[in-house]
């Protein structure tokens, strides 16, 4: 072993929601697990959400903690305990939130001072560090939590805004730039892209941190976005690194508790291979009562089995008790589950039954569901999520689209917007049945996810870029020191 002082020491900085949290994690873990000394910096109710995984890879010998900040609920007027985006539950909460998180910084920033780490992994969410690493003169590696392609069909709409002069809202246009011709209309952009809003100077500053980091983390594999990731490294011109998919590099043996679900894995058990959908929208989004109704309606009319994950919050308007009575009739029939919350996922993904799922398009959902090989149905909401739809329909054609419209967060969106039934059941009936369409996707995603698993073993390509960019780190490191002396 090396001694601590010559150890790599690396912080990681995860930003205060699930999406971006997880894999940051699980990437600081990977790390740990390759000899790094590591440190995540996080409030105290975010640490409790990972403290089992790090105080099993402590147990294990890794050189990992967590160091706890007080997160500054009494002065933005929150509940304590509040301090995630994902507990929010109006647009008021999620800005007293969001408050609370820029106000970390000097916090964190004396963290790093005392530290005195060799390296800063910053979740790109905080620009700032871009000038804290400059200060301490040590590399930053901004941490982009999805795709390439995201990240690249982000940078030619910044840069060339072809959605300036169209008719309408709704008018189709190819992204610029891209090796492959995709086609989007304005509603689907971020709304901070489409107008400028409260929201849209700080992504011009997360954006403009980006180039003048020491490079970027991505959580994706090269054999999955290659293009895209030559695409970024030529078009950003600065290092990029593919470590992923890192859940499946960390959770070997999925660790997950199924006593909180005894009877979903019988359930399971008793359905044919491939045969049912898992339907989960991810931990920020919220659909309208009206949505969730045809949800329920299309996915009883497909025909198929499905286990669906509804959030409490979505349930608050049941008034009639229509989900109630709709759950008590699957169960009666066999056909469908619903679990209230919080779901097994990976279990779930991983059961030979699970022949598919319906995804909200974020990017740690799309990873988990290709590393195990199966199709999707996209159904994008907000923020990125509609790259990422294109990356899976049009670049990769593993999936089927249910014809999500606006990109919005947490959408109000009026009837219109709605996706009906007839919708639903049609694009459950392609992904799940027998036809050439769906086996030949079927086919496709099984390569990626063999793809997937040879990356993150030894000699694979994730393994190999990771253990370059330690290397690296550790050679900036040793150079530094001799500067000093």
């Amino acid at each position: 072993m090396e001694s601590q002082h010559q150890q790599l020491h690396v912080i990681f900085l995860p930003h205060l929601t699930p999406g971006h949290m997880n894999p940051l994690v699980d990437t600081a873990r990977l790390f740990a697990k390759h000899g790094v000394n590591v440190t995540i910096i996080t409030t105290q109710t975010n640490a409790l959400l990972f403290k089992k995984a790090v105080d099993n890879d402590l147990f294990s010998g890794y050189s990992i903690r967590t160091c706890e900040i007080q997160f500054p609920s009494s002065h933005v007027g929150l509940p304590d305990g509040v301090e995630n985006i994902k507990d929010a539950t109006s647009h008021e909460m999620l800005g007293k939130i969001i408050l609370g998180i820029t106000m970390l910084q000097s916090q964190i920033e004396l963290m790093f001072h005392d530290l005195q780490p060799d390296c800063i992994v910053s979740d790109m969410l905080y620009p700032w560090t871009v000038e804290s690493a400059a200060k301490l003169g040590i590399p930053r590696l901004y941490y982009y939590s999805s795709s390439y392609f995201s990240s690249c069909a982000t940078h030619f709409i910044k840069k060339h805004k072809p959605y300036e002069n169209l008719v309408s809202d709704t008018q189709v246009f190819s992204i610029p730039g891209l090796p492959h011709n995709i086609e989007i209309t304005s509603l689907q952009l971020q709304e901070s892209v489409r107008t400028k809003n409260e929201y849209s100077d700080y992504f011009d500053a997360v954006y403009e941190s980006e180039g003048r980091s020491y490079g970027t983390l991505y959580n994706s594999f090269h054999e999955l976005e290659n293009d895209y990731e030559q695409l970024y490294k030529s078009t950003m011109g600065i290092k990029a690194w593919s470590v992923g998919p890192v859940s499946a590099s960390v959770n070997k043996g999925h660790n997950e508790d199924l006593s909180i679900e005894p009877n979903l894995i019988k359930w399971l058990n008793s359905k044919p291979n491939d045969s049912v959908l898992y339907v989960s929208f991810g931990s920020l989004t919220r659909l309208c009562y009206a949505q969730i109704v045809e949800i329920a309606h299309g996915l009883e009319n497909s025909g198929h089995s499905f286990i669906w994950v509804v959030r409490k919050k979505d349930g608050d308007e049941d008034k009639g008790g229509f989900l109630h009575d709709f759950e008590e009739r699957m169960k009666e029939n066999q056909k469908g589950y619903i679990i209230w919350n919080w779901a097994p996922q990976l279990l779930i993904l991983d059961h030979p039954a699970t022949g598919g799922i319906v995804t909200h398009c974020g990017w740690n959902s799309i990873l988990e569901s290709l590393s195990v090989g199966l199709p999707m149905i996209t159904w994008p909401m907000f923020a990125e999520q509609f790259y990422n739809e294109k990356l899976i329909l049009d670049v990769l054609k593993i999936g089927v689209s249910v014809g999500s419209k606006v990109n919005k967060f947490w959408s109000s969106v009026g009837e219109d917007a709605l996706v009906r039934r007839e919708e639903i059941a049609k694009v459950v009936r392609i992904l799940m049945g027998r036809e050439d369409e769906s086996g030949e996707m079927r086919r496709r995603v099984r390569n990626f996810g063999d793809a997937a698993k040879k990356s993150i073993q030894e000699g694979g390509s994730s393994y190999n870029n990771l253990m370059q960019l330690i290397g690296e780190l550790k050679s900036l490191k040793t150079s530094r020191g001799l500067e000093k002396q």
